[in-house]
């Protein structure tokens, strides 16, 4: 598939241009000609030399990525900037980010996947950001203790440790969720009324914001919390016809 399809695919499944006045990452595509034939893709949370490196080995035409190179532009090609770029010029691989729609997709997002982890009902966009959302909410189909959420947590991709603020009900049946570095939406999810906030990592005010508000706050971890949508678009990806490959590299954070 020519690169210019594929991408235009992508910004229309995902609705790049939603978010352009929203985000400081450069969606869409970043690194690559206009005209390049796709037939192998590589997919992986972050764009960074370890995931280039595995991406080249795979001998991929294109790495798409949830955390991309540029977020507001360069000055300068120098440093880790071009020890991201070189490779991926070298090597002939284009680059393609989809940071925050990616974690606003109902269907294919971050959240929408962790919901999907979690067998949550009746979910409904959360995570208010301008006119869109980068999150969801739903139901446990059976509600859990505060403990036994966390244990479920600590079953996603990265191995990282749940820290788990327990203000809120013993029992939780109502969640919301903001993958990665979500907690500035504690505020709407004790608006909103729910009996737990998942997000991948959390600041110093939380512990307290938590405390006062009666809420059950989990710091999942960000990586933890956000491979769901770039496994997703890899499905997806294959379904047109390029073969592809998952890139698992954990930080831990």
């Amino acid at each position: 598939m020519d690169l210019c399809e594929l991408c235009s695919r992508l910004d229309t499944r995902l609705r790049t241009t939603a978010y352009a006045d929203l985000d400081a990452s450069a969606n869409g595509l970043q690194v690559g000609p206009r005209e390049q034939e796709i037939e192998r893709a590589a997919f992986a949370v972050d764009g960074a030399v370890a995931t280039i490196e595995r991406a080249a080995a795979f001998d991929a035409d294109l790495l798409l990525v949830h955390h991309g190179l540029s977020w507001g532009g360069f000055e300068r090609v120098t440093g880790q900037d071009y020890d991201r770029i070189a490779p991926l010029i070298e090597d002939d691989i284009a680059l393609y980010v989809s940071h925050l729609p990616l974690d606003g997709h109902q269907e294919l997002g971050n959240a929408a996947g962790l919901a999907d982890h979690l067998a949550l009902d009746d979910r409904v966009p959360f995570g208010t950001l301008g006119s869109e959302h980068i999150g969801q909410r739903g139901r446990l189909s059976t509600p859990l203790a505060t403990e036994k959420l966390a244990k479920r947590l600590t079953t996603l991709e990265g191995e990282s440790e749940v820290q788990t603020l327990p203000f809120g009900p013993e029992t939780i049946e109502d969640v919301a969720i903001v993958t990665g570095s979500g907690v500035d939406w504690l505020d709407e999810a004790r608006a909103a009324g729910v009996d737990a906030f998942i997000t991948g990592e959390g600041k110093q005010q939380a512990y307290h914001e938590a405390r006062e508000a009666g809420i059950n706050v989990y710091l999942a971890g960000h990586y933890a919390t956000e491979t769901f949508g770039v496994r997703a678009l890899k499905t997806l990806v294959e379904e047109w016809g390029i073969e592809t490959t998952y890139i698992s590299h954990p930080t831990g954070l």
